[in-house]
């Protein structure tokens, strides 16, 4: 099979290592991937060339990996995205699938899987971890809500929260350790 027969996929993840590996299984399984280090890089490939397939980590450098699932959405419905993340919670993988994800797995997660999560469509049914989600966790992800709803604005947001700016300039700067 050549090159323009293979389904286009698009690979977004900050981790080099990981991302060359998936990159690589993904290339054996019959996938064209184009890879990226973040949103910002993928953006113009995407829109250049909407991929039929994508796989997307959440938290990067630069932008979330959720404003990626919304613009692939927007250029092509039929996109079919899969969600990655190490820190896997049940807010961040409802607002993926509202998006438009189709599933969201929690890292790691290896090719079969997400090839897996390709062929089925978002059930309710999340495949997260059987760990309660922490008190941090739910905080962390709270506080990155609301600051997407102010477009990134941390004085908005602290308004919003009814918190002092430079509190939640320092809750920002430590995000939670996650076990997962």
């Amino acid at each position: 099979m050549n090159n323009s027969e293979q389904p286009s996929l698009l690979l977004v993840d900050d981790d080099e290592t990981f991302r060359t590996v998936l990159s690589r299984a993904l290339e054996k399984r019959g996938y064209a991937v184009t890879a990226a280090e973040s949103v910002e890089q993928a953006l113009p490939l995407a829109m250049a060339n909407p991929p039929e397939f994508a796989v997307l980590d959440l938290k990067m450098n630069g932008a979330s990996g959720l404003v990626l699932v919304q613009k692939l959405h927007e250029l092509d419905a039929a996109t079919r995205i899969v969600m990655l993340t190490g820190y896997a919670s049940i807010a961040t993988a409802v607002e993926a699938i509202k998006l438009g994800a189709t599933q969201y797995l929690a890292k790691p997660a290896n090719a079969d899987e997400i090839v897996a999560a390709f062929n089925h469509a978002a059930d309710g049914h999340l495949p997260l971890s059987g760990q309660p989600t922490q008190i941090g966790d739910l905080e962390w992800d709270h506080i990155q809500r609301v600051l997407r709803e102010h477009d990134d604005n941390i004085s908005a947001t602290a308004r919003a929260l009814n918190m002092h700016r430079r509190t939640l300039q320092r809750k920002l700067s430590k995000p939670p350790i996650r076990n997962n």
